[in-house]
């Protein structure tokens, strides 16, 4: 979809693209001179049983699954809104080597709900994820976990596409 105006004598076009390189980048078309800026994009997130992920999965494994959990959302969600200061590794390992700290744990919880709910709102959708009830639910019975996964899994809803279909998000 090419959406243009002109400015002077300078005709300029948006281009909505599924599949761009980088939410930052121009392309200049080689005739006419005119500049085309591909609408962001990211990879669709997996939808998870949440139920599954906060109690099942957890259980089978001692505990090692939601270190797991941890990690692959904080990826997915790097990869959905391709932000460059997206954290990765950072969170898991905050709650893998730094959980005697106490706060710094805290701190990442919080901070997993709002890249959450910035995600949800990247996708178009109303951002419902509260980082406040994510924290306090992680003190009952590890709820907040069940909690993050249900707000996750509105995304791929909002879509309907599988896990890892580029998808168009809507600019920050």
């Amino acid at each position: 979809m090419l959406v243009g105006h002109e400015k002077g004598s300078a005709r300029t076009l948006s281009v909505t693209a599924i599949a761009a390189p980088s939410i930052h980048t121009w392309l200049t078309l080689p005739r006419k001179g005119i500049l085309v800026h591909p609408a962001p994009s990211g990879r669709m997130i997996k939808q998870r049983n949440a139920v599954l992920v906060w109690l099942v999965w957890p259980f089978i494994t001692l505990g090692i699954y939601s270190f797991v959990w941890y990690y692959k959302i904080h990826r997915e969600l790097a990869d959905f809104h391709r932000k460059p200061d997206s954290p990765v590794v950072g969170p898991m390992l905050v709650l893998l080597l730094l959980s005697w700290t106490i706060i710094a744990p805290l701190v990442s919880i919080y901070r997993t709900g709002e890249r959450i709910a910035y995600a949800q709102r990247r996708s178009g959708i109303q951002d419902t994820c509260s980082p406040v009830v994510g924290l306090l639910l992680m003190f009952v019975l590890g709820l907040g976990v069940l909690y993050y996964q249900i707000q996750l899994n509105k995304i791929p809803e909002r879509y309907g596409v599988p896990e890892g279909t580029e998808v168009q998000l809507i600019a920050a």
